[in-house]
């Protein structure tokens, strides 16, 4: 089993152990049912609204915040694998990309929805992972629905459920 490192930082309160936990789990899970086998570095951040609509201004010049961004490190297209070579000679990790999760926007969504803050979390880990590895939802065709059922499979792996309470 690869030994996937995943950074995860905060700008906001309420960011525990147990919430990076989550984190680390769902991304690791992910990797793993897309057949990831060379360990990869994925850095998460964790913000609310503001930070993530600043990032949401900077890197693609829309000003608002949204649930979550991903800015994947390579043009994978989904089923591609990153490649070994691509690893960073120092720590022998492939450098996957970096994810920003806004916590305010997950809470709002999971009540919203009506289902668990740790299931919304969750979700928007897994949508993140698999933008990483190329998956688009840019269709409302095709290319959403083999997202959607990748995202459903690996929630399903998981054992976090829609509708899944506190």
């Amino acid at each position: 089993m690869p030994k996937h490192e995943i950074i995860i930082s905060a700008d906001v309160p309420g960011v525990d152990e147990g919430l990076r936990s989550l984190i680390r789990k769902v991304v690791r899970t992910a990797l793993d049912a897309e057949g990831v086998q060379t360990p990869c570095e994925v850095n998460v951040l964790v913000t609310g609204d503001g930070g993530i609509r600043r990032i949401n201004l900077d890197m693609r010049g829309v000003d608002a915040p949204t649930d979550v961004l991903s800015f994947p490190m390579f043009n994978l297209e989904p089923g591609d694998k990153p490649a070994g070579e691509d690893a960073d000679p120092a720590t022998g990790l492939i450098p996957l990309g970096d994810m920003c999760i806004s916590l305010e926007r997950a809470k709002a969504q999971a009540k919203e929805y009506g289902h668990a803050n740790r299931r919304e979390l969750a979700y928007l880990a897994v949508h993140s992972t698999l933008h990483l590895l190329g998956y688009d939802h840019l269709d409302e065709g095709p290319m959403k629905a083999q997202m959607r059922a990748r995202e459903e499979a690996i929630m399903e792996e998981l054992g976090i459920m829609r509708g899944e309470r506190e």
